[in-house]
């Protein structure tokens, strides 16, 4: 089973835009992630699943478009949300899924899943960037791969 976390792309400041939509390179950048994993990777997913905020839902659209799958807001992945919540459902479930979120949850989420330690420090997200964690037969978590915007190949 693989966990796909991604910290939204890049947003525009609040003083910008009060809900911090996604800024012309943060759709950018989420647009051609999308086209990367479509072309390069094996990801079979139903849904992209993501907090309610703007960002992260903009982020979720872009990528599942990639896809043409849905994506929906989902509780739980809200910046300080609790990342038990998460681990939980992740630790009795089989199917892949992509996770659309923010710092410092998605931190904690990564340090519970791999090390059973939320406030263990081992990657550092990246906006718009995506963290592939799988669960092996022994029912353990390991980092897979890392992929972010900037070792994309640039826009043509």
């Amino acid at each position: 089973m693989h966990v796909y976390l991604i910290q939204h792309a890049e947003a525009l400041s609040t003083e910008e835009d009060p809900v911090r939509s996604l800024s012309p390179k943060g759709r950018s950048d989420a647009k051609r992630m999308g086209e990367y994993l479509l072309r390069h990777t094996h990801l079979y997913l139903s849904e992209v699943l993501h907090s309610g905020k703007e960002r992260a839902a903009q982020t979720a659209e872009l990528l599942a478009g990639a896809f043409g799958i849905p994506h929906k807001a989902t509780v739980g992945l809200n910046p300080s949300d609790d990342p038990e919540i998460w681990a939980k459902q992740l630790s009795v479930s089989t199917r892949d899924v992509m996770l659309v979120g923010h710092m410092p949850h998605l931190q904690r989420l990564a340090g519970l899943l791999l090390g059973n330690d939320e406030g263990l420090s081992l990657l550092r997200f990246r906006n718009g960037g995506v963290v592939c964690i799988e669960r092996d037969d022994a029912r353990e978590w390991c980092i897979d791969w890392v992929i972010t915007p900037q070792l994309l190949p640039s826009e043509k």
